[in-house]
């Protein structure tokens, strides 16, 4: 880990699980029984279930709900309440969560605020390590005469050898858009930063005892059947091996 991105969730040893989450402005079960509905209307006539179970443990402990790790369709999704408003989305893809399209669409579909939250440290060595990456992208209900219902993007990330700069939308009020001018790129939107806006949006996701307050568990949506693209199984340490971590 740099030392610019001290301080991940577990210290990074779920990357790439963790490297990518998801957020819901609502709580752990409704957001996975609403997942799993909006599932199943697309699943049932492929002849693949799709089950709702609860999973209770440590945060890691619950993370392992999710292996083995799968490429081609993702097959296991897990919704984990937090102490605060928003409930942590994670996936079993073995590159990592991609909460994009789910978020986008969860944002739509209940009228909610979802959250995509993206830090990954720039170890790149060679042909060694990782493109660092550091995004915060804010989705709302669906509004009238917009093409999409983002309502804030903001990234700073290691494209194929050189950072950029991205942000749409309007700011908020909490936002050090003095930074953006910044004369090095990466400099723009830092680990810091996010953390930061993510405060202010009343999460603090890095931190251990942010995550399953006594008394709750988490929610995994298991699905099975007859999957369109089936991939091979990986291991959290296979999975590791293959992005470099």
């Amino acid at each position: 880990m740099t030392q610019e991105m001290k301080g991940l969730l577990l210290e990074d040893r779920w990357a790439p699980v963790t490297s990518e989450m998801g957020f819901l402005e609502l709580g752990a079960e409704k957001a996975a029984q609403a997942f799993a509905t909006w599932q199943r209307g697309l699943m049932t006539p492929r002849g693949i279930s799709v089950e709702v179970l609860p999973v209770s443990g440590t945060l890691e402990q619950v993370l392992s709900s999710l292996l083995p790790l799968t490429s081609g369709e993702t097959q296991r999704h897990l919704f984990i309440p937090t102490s605060s408003a928003w409930t942590a989305y994670v996936e079993n893809g073995w590159t990592g969560t991609d909460a994009v399209s789910p978020m986008r669409s969860m944002a739509r579909r209940l009228s909610i605020r979802c959250l995509r939250v993206v830090a990954v440290p720039h170890t790149l060595r060679g042909n060694q390590g990782r493109y660092g990456a550091v995004m915060l992208g804010v989705y709302g209900p669906e509004q009238p005469g917009k093409l999409t219902n983002t309502v804030r993007s903001l990234g700073a990330s290691n494209d194929g050898g050189r950072w950029v700069f991205d942000e749409s939308g309007e700011p908020f009020p909490f936002e050090q858009v003095e930074q953006y001018q910044a004369r090095r790129v990466r400099d723009r939107f830092t680990f810091d930063m996010l953390k930061d806006y993510l405060r202010h949006l009343g999460l603090a996701p890095f931190e251990e005892d942010f995550y399953l307050p006594p008394g709750t568990c988490a929610w995994l949506i298991q699905k099975t059947g007859p999957f369109t693209t089936v991939g091979r199984e990986y291991t959290l340490e296979e999975a590791r091996a293959a992005h470099v971590l």
